[in-house]
């Protein structure tokens, strides 16, 4: 766990998760500076945004592919093993990176904590048996060796089965809208979102379905699915107000971000560290598609990137209601679960010691007090 995010106390398997989705939130925490620089630059300078520049916009691919991936790979090899652990990440993450068509968020969160461990597990195995004067030597070569090769492994393995793993998830949506089961769809959407495949759902499946649909009708409830903003400011505005009290000072800059840039990567942290948060981004986003549906709204094209400016902008005239309504109903019930499951801000927060752990503290330094069993 990392400053960033709240230490998660207890056993069991609630906490196991808990703990779990901590240690990928913490890999994401530290650079949500550079993920908002990249949604402002995204925001502005895409062809669809609000300063439209072809030159600036060259940045948006390399910062997302390559930047992101390979900050993620860094920090996740070096809460694994320190400084030595980043580097080796950081260069085993290139290797999953090389070549895909889609950021490698997923695949980085596996290959810079793996190859970190494995150097740890070298450095353990070589500990006070390499001779003096050679250590340096030693150490370079080792996270080289390791690090090139598990950039190999990253290329040719875990970047195919991330690949294939994205595919599954758009085989999974494509499936459910084949079989008009839209409301169920956020099932499949929102926890693949959160894995940071939403462009792949959104532009690999979303996009092309959308566009037949809206050829023959002039609109398409597909183009909606992935990027309605409502699920994620929900969550995020239930964070604001009953989260932990260390995190919801970043909540309102990651509305901004999220909501009116339409970077929602931005929230993906805060489901990842309470992963039952997940519960209310689906009952949101498939509120919002019943809402949809309802209404019969449609949009005309891919708002991209999928803030509520974009939304309207690509809404047909008269369509306006529909569109809002489904945004508005998401956010609502997403903020209520996700309150909900936050326990509306009573809840102990995990930064604190537990009930069990004050007692016994007080009576180690009170010879006089009371111990538990006496209370």
């Amino acid at each position: 766990m990392s400053e960033y995010t709240p230490t998660v106390t207890g056993t069991g398997a609630r906490a196991s998760i808990q703990r779990f989705g901590g240690y990928l939130a913490g890999m994401i925490m530290p650079n949500i500076g550079a993920f908002i620089a990249w949604g402002l630059i995204t925001a502005l300078f895409i062809p669809t945004g609000w300063l439209p520049n072809k030159e600036f916009a060259v940045l948006v691919d390399p910062i997302v592919k390559v930047l992101l991936p390979v900050l993620i790979g860094y920090t996740g090899g070096r809460m694994v093993h320190g400084q030595r652990g980043a580097v080796v990440g950081a260069v085993a993450t290139m290797g999953v990176v090389a070549g895909a068509e889609s950021p490698m968020f997923l695949g980085a969160m596996i290959i810079g904590p793996l190859t970190a461990y494995l150097l740890k597990l070298f450095d353990g195995l070589v500990a006070d048996r390499v001779k003096a004067g050679f250590e340096m030597l030693v150490d370079n070569f080792s996270a080289g060796i390791i690090g090139g090769a598990m950039a190999l492994v990253g290329l040719k393995a875990i970047g195919p089965v991330v690949a294939a793993i994205t595919d599954v998830a758009s085989d999974a949506v494509a499936w459910l809208i084949g079989n008009n089961l839209l409301p169920l769809a956020s099932v499949v959407i929102e926890p693949a979102k959160v894995l940071f495949l939403n462009n792949a759902i959104n532009h690999g499946v979303m996009g092309p379905l959308g566009v037949a649909q809206a050829a023959e009708t002039g609109k398409s409830i597909l183009f909606m699915l992935e990027s309605n903003p409502g699920p994620g400011l929900g969550l995020l505005l239930a964070f604001m107000f009953f989260g932990p009290r260390a995190l919801r000072p970043s909540t309102p800059a990651a509305i901004i971000i999220q909501f009116f840039g339409g970077i929602h990567e931005i929230y993906f942290p805060y489901v990842l560290m309470k992963p039952r948060l997940i519960l209310a981004v689906i009952a949101g986003g498939a509120t919002g598609v019943l809402v949809f549906l309802v209404t019969g709204a449609g949009l005309v094209a891919t708002p991209s990137p999928g803030s509520i400016f974009a939304f309207l902008a690509v809404t047909p005239r008269g369509g306006w209601f529909g569109t809002l309504a489904g945004v508005l109903a998401a956010t609502v019930v997403s903020f209520a679960v996700a309150s909900a499951l936050l326990g509306f801000g009573r809840g102990k927060d995990e930064t604190e010691e537990t009930p069990e752990e004050a007692p016994e503290e007080t009576a180690e330094k009170s010879p006089t007090a009371p111990t538990v069993k006496e209370a």
